[in-house]
């Protein structure tokens, strides 16, 4: 089978695409057919040996993927061939035609949902849900503030805060970007390339965000913080500018609000039952139409370099899909 590796952290453009053999399951693991496979901005850093996980190499990368199950082990139950799941795989490899995954780590997607969509809806909607109902408690009527929200996870919070009752500023770094928040539910825009991020959410609040949920860091960071209301929550999702900023903990202490980390992959492994109902509400609302998966360009496995370039420049609208069938 076909698969992408990564024999050394470095530049995404020393990946290869090569034959590799197929994988052997055990008896709690499924085979799986890769239909279409997300692309995250953490694939980009896992592979220049930037982000929190350095596996051992060579490793193929790729956190989510959708799938077909070729065959199921012999201690796992609920699935056989055929079956149509979504999975993130702890030890990655969704980048390739074929994944051996434990079956804890696997959901059955609904036959509604198309694989390059439902390969991108747990990563960036699972984080985005995670962060506002678990870790913000975001409530009906507060306000909710979206830094970066016209990346994949950017929207997804923008769209999952509505669903949730919240009012909802998207701010981004282009009037286009924030057109496709917009689009999304979003009820108020900030273009903080030409405003200043805290008075612009000043303005747009009754004394600042309730909650701000932040996957860039860096500068937003440090504006953000001065524009949080009283009781609020801080979302730490990621550092989408490549800079890890620093907290003055008297702003904490003076303004009495919350820095509250959000990391997905740890939440999945460490409450599954509630991961699993989150997911079961993400069905739901995207049959309901309140979310939806806004694929910006779709590649081929052979042209996964080039997708995780592309998410890396930060140019992306929506999200980036490897269609592995195609």
């Amino acid at each position: 089978m076909k698969a992408v590796l990564c024999r050394d952290y470095g530049s995404i453009d020393q990946l290869t695409v090569e034959s590799v053999p197929e994988p052997q399951i055990t008896d709690s693991e499924l085979l799986l057919k890769v239909l279409a496979a997300g692309v995250n901005f953490p694939d980009g850093l896992l592979v220049q040996g930037l982000y929190q996980a350095k596996p051992e190499l060579p490793f193929v990368p790729g956190m989510e993927c959708c799938a077909e199950v070729l065959q199921a082990g012999n201690k796992t139950s609920g699935f056989a061939a055929g079956d149509r799941v979504i999975c993130s795989s702890p030890k990655y490899g969704a980048f390739a035609e074929q994944l051996a995954i434990s079956a804890n780590n696997v959901i059955p997607v609904p036959d509604f949902i198309p694989p390059t969509e439902a390969c991108n809806l747990l990563v960036a909607h699972g984080t985005a849900h995670h962060a506002l109902e678990q870790r913000a408690n975001l409530q009906p009527g507060e306000t909710l503030v979206v830094l970066g929200a016209a990346g994949g996870t950017g929207i997804a919070a923008v769209q999952i805060g509505k669903a949730m009752g919240a009012k909802v500023i998207a701010a981004a770094s282009s009037d286009e970007k924030l057109a496709l928040a917009k689009t999304n539910g979003a009820d108020a825009l900030i273009n903080y390339s030409s405003e200043n991020l805290k008075d612009a959410i000043r303005q747009h609040t009754d004394g600042g965000a309730d909650v701000i949920y932040d996957p860039v860091g860096g500068e937003l960071f440090d504006a953000g913080i001065r524009a949080m209301k009283r009781n609020g929550r801080y979302l730490v999702i990621g550092f989408a500018s490549g800079a890890i900023p620093k907290l003055p903990v008297n702003l904490a202490l003076v303004k009495e609000f919350s820095l509250v980390g959000v990391f997905w992959g740890t939440f999945t492994q460490k409450e599954p039952a509630v991961f699993a109902d989150n997911m079961s509400t993400l069905f739901d609302w995207y049959k309901d139409k309140k979310v939806s998966v806004q694929i910006d360009r779709a590649f081929t496995l052979d042209e996964t370099a080039t997708a995780l370039n592309y998410v890396m420049n930060r140019n992306v609208k929506g999200k980036v899909s490897i269609d592995i069938t195609g």
